[in-house]
């Protein structure tokens, strides 16, 4: 029985499994979307946005007060934990160019992605299922990408909801 043993363990070492949500947070938060497969976006999902809770928390007790600095700077240490030594890297655009205005990953999570979901309860990734198969053992993949600014996550159609009644007939006589 598997009693509160939650995640998957994806064929990996648990300190294999630790590196490899790293760089994949690391990757996410860089470039806001990337694929992989769908294993691997469903356990990276928690683990991004507990990161993202942190900035958040950050920008929201950051008030200029002496004691709000000190509350962010606990969270930011907390995320360079979940993070790692990887948290030093540049953060590279699409044409994969360093980008100049945020240097690192960690600069980017609590300076633009933190302040960004600041009045959001939670909810800051989407999982998009791919057609294509990943070539060689033709997993499933899937894009896990950040929600921009003020964007409402779309939701199943609910179902119509039932009309009145139809009247009774009326026998004829």
């Amino acid at each position: 029985m598997r009693h509160q043993l939650k995640g998957r363990h994806l064929g990996r070492t648990s300190s294999h499994r630790v590196a490899m949500f790293r760089n994949l947070a690391r990757a996410l938060f860089t470039h806001e979307r990337i694929v992989t497969t769908v294993p691997k976006a469903k356990e990276l999902r928690p683990y991004a946005e507990k990161l993202i809770t942190l900035a958040k928390k950050a920008a929201l007790a950051d008030d200029g007060s002496p004691a709000g600095k000190t509350k962010a700077l606990h969270y930011r240490r907390l995320a360079v934990k979940h993070l790692g030594p990887v948290h030093g890297t540049g953060v590279y655009d699409k044409k994969n160019e360093l980008v100049t205005g945020n240097d690192t990953v960690l600069k980017k999570l609590f300076n633009d992605l933190g302040p960004r979901y600041k009045d959001r309860p939670g909810g800051y990734c989407r999982i998009l299922k791919r057609h294509q198969r990943r070539l060689g053992d033709a997993g499933e993949t899937a894009f896990i990408e950040l929600l921009k600014a003020g964007e409402k996550r779309v939701k199943a159609k609910q179902p119509a909801t039932p009309g009145p009644a139809p009247a009774p007939a009326v026998a004829k006589t």
